[in-house]
């Protein structure tokens, strides 16, 4: 018997969605920053199990949903909410603390009387007393009939086997979709547009992480040189961002650039030639055809 699925991690912003998926997947697929909003698309994470049975789960890290009030915003949500009609299973990562968060109940509401199974995975345990996790399970329990409710540790791994045994379960028989070495189903421009966006959002404050979209131009394998070329722009919305971004004698481009590149040899095992320019896209999170074109689904 082979069980194979789909499975949604849903939650509200910052709650170590991604974290989780790279622990699951065991490779690190999916940026991750300490601010709110990081992951804008649903990236796919496929972990393969030979034990206690062979099978496949495919993981769909999605955007944290939350009351979204600009275009960009809204389809970031959507783009997590659309993962509801599709997938076999729904996770669902709260954080730990004295009660829900008021987005969880938000969301758990909007998952409503939903036939799907729904874990619910409570994680950052090791920033909480134990004491809390008793009578959070318990608010919890109220609020949805859970299939089951996990506390972990995404970042320490703490916790993530029993949640992959318990989602193994409640998984269908199936086919495997993927190859078994096939980590995700996004493209290699993709990964290195979202690593070179994750030190932007790392190195720069305010608005600037929300107002940047990357994308690769170029990417071209040197095999004979084990090297790999890529050229990439930063649109931001306005031009005083350019200046920020660019920085004093391009410092801060340069630091961009340098982090991405080591980030990006890691991934790849190449060297990598990379070259940045920063282009201004004129308010482009409010604009319907540039969401599109930056890649961010919108039906506002």
């Amino acid at each position: 018997m082979f069980k194979s699925g789909f499975i949604s991690i849903v939650g509200r912003p910052n709650v170590g969605k991604s974290t989780l998926l790279n622990a699951i997947v065991g490779e690190r697929i999916a940026i991750m920053t300490p601010k709110p909003q990081t992951t804008r698309n649903k990236i796919m994470g496929i972990r393969n199990l030979a034990e206690p049975q062979p099978g496949q789960m495919i993981f769909l890290d999605t955007p944290g949903i939350h009351r979204a009030t600009t275009p960009l915003n809204r389809a970031m949500v959507e783009a997590a909410t659309d993962t509801f009609g599709s997938v076999d299973l729904l996770l669902l990562l709260a954080e730990a603390g004295p009660a829900p968060h008021p987005d969880d109940r938000y969301i758990i509401e909007s998952i409503g009387e939903t036939p799907l199974p729904v874990i619910l995975a409570i994680n950052k345990i090791d920033l909480v007393e134990k004491g809390l996790l008793l009578p959070l399970i318990d608010t919890f329990r109220n609020l949805h009939p859970f299939r089951e409710i996990i506390p972990l540790s995404a970042l320490k791994n703490d916790g993530v086997d029993r949640l992959i045994g318990e989602i193994w379960k409640l998984l269908p028989e199936g086919p495997r979709y993927f190859p078994e070495e096939t980590m995700t189903d996004r493209s290699e421009r993709f990964i290195a547009a979202e690593i070179i966006r994750e030190k932007i959002t790392l190195l720069t404050h305010k608005e600037i992480p929300y107002s940047t979209a990357v994308v690769v131009d170029a990417f071209k394998e040197d095999e004979a040189k084990n090297m790999i070329r890529i050229a990439a722009t930063i649109h931001v919305a306005k031009d005083s961002q350019k200046g920020i971004l660019i920085g004093k004698k391009g410092t801060m481009l340069k630091e961009i650039g340098t982090r991405a590149r080591l980030e990006l040899e890691k991934f790849f095992a190449a060297k990598i030639f990379l070259e940045l320019f920063v282009r201004v896209a004129k308010d482009w999170t409010n604009d319907p055809r540039m969401l599109q074109e930056f890649g961010y689904k919108n039906k506002v």
